[in-house]
This record gives C-alpha cells, sequence and structure tokens, in this order.
C-alpha cells in the first residue's frame, strides 16, 4: 500500500522501486562501515564524507532514472518491436548511461586525491618509516654500541627470506583468489555462450517453446515445423497462411486475403481469433509458418495500439517518434507543420506548457488515455505511411474527434486496416475480414450503410425473441 500510494498519489518520490531495493541497502552498509571507521580523523569524517554523500545521492538518482528506462522497455517491447525503433530508444538509453558514467567519473577523481593520502602516505609512508627505524641498528654504527658484522649478516638475511616469503605468500594467494575467478568467469561464460546460441538460432527463425496440449496432435505438429515464404510489395496478400500464436494453438489454418493501396480493411471477430496475431505477422514479430504472405516494407506500414507507447524525451518527441530530433531537422527544420498536425487534433494547446516543445515529462502520466490517443494519431499525420494498422485506437475520443482522425488519415494517402466493433467506423472502410473465433474467417466488400440496416434488424429479432421467451413462459403459467 506504501508503494502504490508513493507511485501513484505522490511525486515527491520517482522511482521509490530503486530506494527500496538498492538504496536501503547501500544507506545500511554505509552506515555500517561509519560505525566500524570511528576511529577515523574527525576531518576526514565531516568534511570528506559531507562532500562526498551529495555526489553519491545524484549516483544513486541517474542509476535509478537508467535502470527505470530498462523497465520501460520491458513493459513496451512488442510496441518498440512494431515501430522498428530500437535505435531511438538505444539512443536514450545511451544519453542516460553516459550521463551516469560521467558522474561516476567525476566521483571517482575526487576520492583519488583521498585514496592516494589515506592508502599511500598512511599506510606505505608509515610503514616504510617504521621498517627505516628498524633497520638502523642492524646496518648503521650507533653510538655507544659495537658494530656486529655476524649480528648484521643474520639481520640481513633475515629481512630479505622475510621479504622472499611474503611475495611468495602472495603470489600464492593470487594463484587461489584466480582459481576462484576462473571457475566464476566459465560459470558467466557459459551462460553468455547459451545466449548467444539462442539468439543465433532464432535470426534463423528456428524456436524452441513449451506448447499447449492442442499442438500436440499430428495436424499441428505438421504446420508449426512448416516455413512459409514472405517477400516484399507494394500491397498485402496472405496466400493460405496459418494464424499460429506463440504456444502453437492453431487461430485459423489457412487464411487468405488481398488488400491494395486504398483497400481499407475493417478486422472484427471475438478475442482470441487471431486479430491481433495478424498485425504480429505482418509486422515481422511471429514467423510465418506456411504459405505466402506479400506485405510492403517496414517503414511503410505503422503500427497504433490502443495504449499507445509514449517515449522518453521532449514533447516535441513524442510526434516525431521514432525520429531522431536530427532526421526531423532535416526533414522540416521547423515546428509550423506539427503545430498545424496538433491543430488538426485540437490539441495544439499542449504546446503553450512550460517549457513548450522542450518539455520534458513522464508522458504517459501527464496525458489522459484520450490525449494519449491523439498524439499517436499525430504520429501518423507526421510520418504519412502507406498502410496504418488501428487497434482500437480511437476507444477514448469522441465521434466528432474520430472523424477527424479517419477522414484525415484516408486524405494523406494512408491505407487504413482497423480492429474494431464500433459501428461508426464502418463508413471509412470498404473491406471487412471477419473472424468467427472457430477458425473460420469471411472476407469481402463492406457496405457499411446494408450492414448496419441488417445489425439492426438482427438486434431487433433478438429482442423479440427474448420477449417471446417470456411469453411461452407465461402460455405454461397460464395453461397450469
Amino acid at each position: 500500500m506504501t508503494f502504490y500510494t508513493l507511485s501513484a498519489l505522490d511525486d515527491r518520490i520517482k522511482n521509490a522501486d530503486q530506494l527500496i531495493t538498492v538504496d536501503v541497502s547501500r544507506f545500511s552498509n554505509s552506515l555500517a562501515e561509519l560505525y566500524s571507521n570511528l576511529a577515523k580523523p574527525v576531518l576526514d569524517m565531516f568534511i570528506y564524507n559531507y562532500s562526498l554523500s551529495k555526489y553519491v545521492a545524484e549516483e544513486a538518482r541517474l542509476e535509478g532514472e537508467f535502470r527505470f528506462q530498462h523497465t520501460r522497455l520491458i513493459d513496451y517491447s512488442e510496441e518498440i518491436a512494431l515501430y522498428g525503433c530500437h535505435e531511438a530508444e538505444k539512443d536514450s538509453l545511451d544519453k542516460g548511461y553516459f550521463t551516469l558514467i560521467k558522474h561516476v567519473n567525476r566521483i571517482l577523481r575526487r576520492r583519488f586525491y583521498h585514496g592516494f593520502m589515506e592508502d599511500f602516505v598512511i599506510k606505505y609512508f608509515w610503514s616504510a618509516l617504521g621498517l627505516m627505524l628498524c633497520s638502523v641498528p642492524a646496518f648503521f654504527k650507533v653510538p655507544g654500541r659495537e658494530v656486529l658484522g655476524k649480528v648484521g649478516d643474520r639481520t640481513e638475511s633475515f629481512v630479505t627470506n622475510r621479504r622472499m616469503l611474503l611475495s611468495s605468500s602472495d603470489a600464492f594467494g593470487r594463484v587461489m583468489f584466480s582459481y576462484k575467478e576462473i571457475t566464476e568467469l566459465a560459470g558467466y561464460t557459459s551462460r553468455v555462450a547459451d545466449l548467444l546460441d539462442v539468439m543465433d538460432e532464432m535470426i534463423k527463425g528456428r524456436y524452441q517453446k513449451k506448447l499447449v496440449s492442442l499442438a500436440s496432435t499430428k495436424d499441428n505438429a505438421g504446420i508449426l515445423s512448416g516455413r512459409g515464404e514472405v517477400e516484399v510489395g507494394r500491397d498485402i496478400e496472405f496466400e493460405s497462411v496459418p494464424i499460429v500464436s506463440p504456444n502453437g494453438d492453431v487461430l485459423v489454418r489457412s487464411l487468405s486475403f488481398h488488400i491494395r493501396p486504398g483497400d481499407h480493411l475493417l478486422i472484427v471477430g471475438p478475442n482470441g481469433c487471431g486479430k491481433s496475431s495478424l498485425f504480429r505477422i505482418l509486422g515481422g514479430l511471429w514467423p510465418v509458418y506456411g504459405g505466402k504472405v506479400r506485405k510492403p516494407a517496414f517503414e511503410d506500414i505503422f503500427y497504433i495500439p490502443q495504449r499507445p507507447y509514449l517515449s522518453r524525451g521532449t514533447l516535441r518527441d513524442q510526434i516525431i517518434y521514432p525520429d531522431s530530433l536530427y532526421e526531423y531537422r532535416a526533414k522540416h527544420g521547423s515546428d509550423d507543420d506539427l503545430l498545424h498536425i496538433l491543430g488538426i487534433l485540437e490539441i495544439d494547446s499542449i504546446v503553450d506548457r512550460k517549457g513548450g516543445w522542450e518539455a520534458m515529462e513522464e508522458w504517459r502520466d501527464v496525458f489522459s488515455g484520450g490525449l494519449q490517443q491523439r498524439i499517436a494519431m499525430a504520429r501518423l499525420f507526421y510520418h504519412k505511411p502507406k498502410y496504418a494498422i488501428l487497434d482500437e485506437c480511437t476507444s477514448s475520443v469522441t465521434s466528432e474527434m474520430e472523424k477527424t482522425m479517419y477522414e484525415t488519415a484516408k486524405s494523406l494517402g494512408t491505407t487504413l486496416m482497423t480492429v474494431s466493433h464500433r459501428r461508426s467506423l464502418w463508413r471509412y472502410h470498404n473491406y471487412i475480414l471477419q473472424f468467427d473465433g472457430n477458425g473460420g474467417f469471411g472476407f469481402g466488400p463492406l457496405d457499411a450503410e446494408a450492414r448496419i440496416e441488417l445489425e439492426d434488424e438482427k438486434e431487433d429479432l433478438l429482442a423479440k425473441l427474448r420477449e417471446a421467451e417470456a411469453w411461452q413462459a407465461r402460455v405454461k403459467e397460464l395453461k397450469g
């Protein structure tokens, strides 16, 4: 409850998980070391540690932000993969990493001088001074004492042998520690080698995953062992392509349809029937187990999910994502086009916030669901792709704004592929792909007006049937 309150109801603590899991442990260790080192000089304790503590706190904050960036990648890995924006995310991670490293280096430089004084002067200088004092009677004539050659020789031999023994002991200890380190390195090497081998297998299209019981049948095993063809073209065509989930469940055994530029497609069906699976095949996330798929180049297909991914960066970065600022300046040079796009979506007022286009926020917490969907549509207007996959992407906007979104997208020459059950979207499509949830499908032209009339008639008949059931029950009562 406390963690939820910190995360959702209070903005003072950022990255509470970092504070709980890492910083508390470091605080405890630092406190224990402070207790064990109370004998250190007071000046060292109050001046050096006080000044360094500020840098350590900043290091913890930067490390927490860096870990948080990786958490975002885990949560939104599919959207990032469908956008093909791994380079943009890597650039963002690099910035966070080098900021952290730059700060760590600053800390190390300050620690160096203190370490030099503590380790060299205190440890080596005073030890060497003690040995020098002890060696005076053995190697030099002391007033009032007679020089004994044999005693001096024995002392010299003792010092030499002691030094050699210590060196030998140190070398033997290093060998023992090296053996331990080599053993640990062997374990790490095995894990890294396994990772690289699996990555090579995945690049070649070879996957190993525990499958559901349905996939144990002979027919499904035959489908899963096959591979289809994928080619790049101007249109989208599936020819006898099976739709298979990652756990081996065959959703559709043989899907065939053909979409040309300008053929706007509406996709409907119950949950788990293969709608999202179709998009993952188009995006190259899932393999093609059979048949033939022709699709446009990766950069010509744009995907907008129901809950769009908002990247880490400025307000401008949310619109041009996954383009970098350098790529944007090379294409446009000014922000007038972006402002025009926001004006179409009636959200140009967000630029008036503090910082303008350069404002930096955690945008998924700042923007509402409807505003996030408008931002995602603004990306579509900015990139002007040839094909757009719209997965329930207008569920949180008004019907008037939905109309503006679709009409503008079609005016840009973008062919739309929409997953939605909202009747208001039927009029923007001229083809329909309907899954029945039992492995079957239907594909053909869509007459929106006729379909609306049929749906209305079906609902009226269903209502009358429900009334008929009540009438029949009443007739039985009367007979009784």
